[in-house]
């Protein structure tokens, strides 16, 4: 039966959380995530603070109740004790502020006057201190969908938790190369319709992130989480998406088991639930509240200056000029586009000028993976495309040739040029004479099969094309 998710009431937001390419947070370590063996083992336990209300938060009892011991793993060379909390951060990354910055004015938003970062109270092991900086960086944004306007409530800059490597019932391990690096966080209002609309939305804020060019890329880069609830009822988080396709799925399921529990007049709870493989969610732990909440004060307010930020064009504006300029098709231009190879892909269009851009777009994004395919050897173009290109423009080589030398490339051959030089119009001639006058009486389509076969990589397909209905 589908859900009428009007009727429901259905209340929806998202949260993004998307590291920052830059150096950590609050020291000068890299942000390098490792699984290398560490050469810094540290125990800790840690216990619950009061927040601001003088009250403990009820997540992190919940976390204490388990009496758990964490081991930490860590690096000489790239962390630090920052990282170890035995030493206070530093100033906060001047780059990944401005990142933040210049996200929250692509998202419309509104700046705060003072950047003050709070310690927020996470007792799971995740944070050697027992707490996660972050800090409010601006409120009451907006970006416009298929569906209409979705507010942005809140942009946050913060520290990422470190990773887990293991888990038992007494102890918990984590390594800290993750511990630190700087991490964005944006939360929508419950403006989101439907469970489609939810995807469209968490699409819509990953391209705005990723058009900055300076957010980390890959899995576990990303993360969303969704806030939900029907008919005015209990809240309820789900964490860990792991590919936004099962978003819309995973909601709905959401949204029925409310319906049913409902149904049965069984009581919903305020809760954290985590998005299973199978498209279900399970029980994490009671939701989080304002208790969590206290000042940092080993940290300086910040007077954010806006003055000098620049807002980036959007990859979805720069997909469209891709195409008018460059003649390329959607699926082209997006493919560069979201491959960070625009800067390169236009320098290369320009250079060669007697190559057509489509024809260079198309040996940049899809000859590697045409390759892995059929022979199953790995290879990047971008790193033999400018060698190729420069025998193709000057008409030594056929395009047909392009894709041979990148598969003797893959194999790990040294290229021999003079093998793939052009054939004179009277070499071709005469090949085209010798098929025609074996294959008498065959049909034009036959002679041209056998004839791409023989010159193949040393003709321009036009040109055996053309010389070949002129023989026949």
């Amino acid at each position: 039966m589908q859900l009428d998710y009007k009727k429901l009431n259905f209340k929806c937001g998202i949260e993004i959380h998307q590291q920052l390419d830059t150096k950590k947070l609050f020291c000068n370590c890299p942000s390098l995530i490792r699984d290398d063996k560490p050469d810094i083992i540290i125990k800790r336990r840690l216990r619950a603070s009061a927040g601001e209300s003088g009250e403990v938060d009820a997540a992190a009892l919940h976390e204490v109740k388990k009496e758990k011991q964490f081991i930490y793993q860590a690096y000489s060379d790239t962390t630090c004790l920052v990282e170890l909390d035995e030493e206070p951060p530093h100033d906060v990354n001047k780059q990944a502020l401005e990142i933040s910055l210049q996200i929250a004015l692509m998202l419309n938003a509104k700046i705060v006057d003072k950047i003050c970062f709070m310690r927020k109270t996470v007792v799971d092991g995740s944070n050697t201190s027992g707490f996660q900086r972050t800090a409010l960086i601006a409120t009451d944004g907006f970006i416009e969908t298929s569906k209409g306007k979705v507010k942005i409530e809140t942009i946050c800059l913060e520290e990422e938790a470190a990773k887990i490597v293991k888990r038992t019932k007494k102890e918990d391990t984590y390594n800290l190369s993750r511990l630190g690096i700087p991490l964005i966080e944006i939360a929508t209002s419950p403006d989101i319709k439907d469970p489609e609309h939810c995807m469209e939305t968490a699409k819509k804020l990953g391209m705005i992130l990723r058009s900055t060019n300076k957010v980390k890329r890959g899995l576990g880069t990303i993360r969303q989480d969704v806030n939900l609830s029907i008919k005015g009822k209990s809240r309820v988080e789900i964490k860990g998406f792991q590919d936004l396709r099962n978003m819309p799925k995973i909601i709905e399921n959401e949204a029925r088991r409310h319906l049913e529990l409902l149904e049965k007049g069984q009581e919903l709870k305020k809760e954290v639930r985590k998005a299973n493989k199978d498209l279900t969610t399970s029980f994490m732990r009671p939701m989080p509240g304002s208790a969590r909440m206290y000042p940092e004060t080993d940290i300086k307010t910040i007077r954010p200056d806006i003055s000098k930020i620049k807002i980036p064009e959007l990859i979805t504006d720069k997909s469209e000029k891709l195409e008018k300029d460059f003649n390329l098709n959607k699926d082209l231009a997006d493919l560069i586009t979201k491959s960070g190879k625009i800067d390169f892909f236009i320098s290369l269009a320009n250079k060669y000028k007697n190559i057509k851009p489509l024809f260079i777009a198309d040996i940049l994004m899809n000859s590697g993976k045409e390759i892995k395919r059929r022979y199953n050897k790995e290879i990047d173009a971008s790193r033999h495309i400018e060698e190729i290109l420069e025998h193709l423009n000057k008409g030594k080589i056929s395009k047909e040739a392009v894709f041979e030398i990148l598969v003797e490339k893959a194999n790990g051959k040294k290229i021999d040029y003079k093998k793939y030089l052009l054939m004179s119009d009277e070499e071709i001639k005469k090949i085209l004479k010798e098929i025609i006058a074996k294959n008498k009486g065959a049909p034009f389509n036959a002679l041209m099969g056998q004839a791409m076969a023989k010159l193949r990589g040393k003709a321009d397909g036009k040109k055996i094309v053309e010389l070949l209905k002129k023989l026949v």
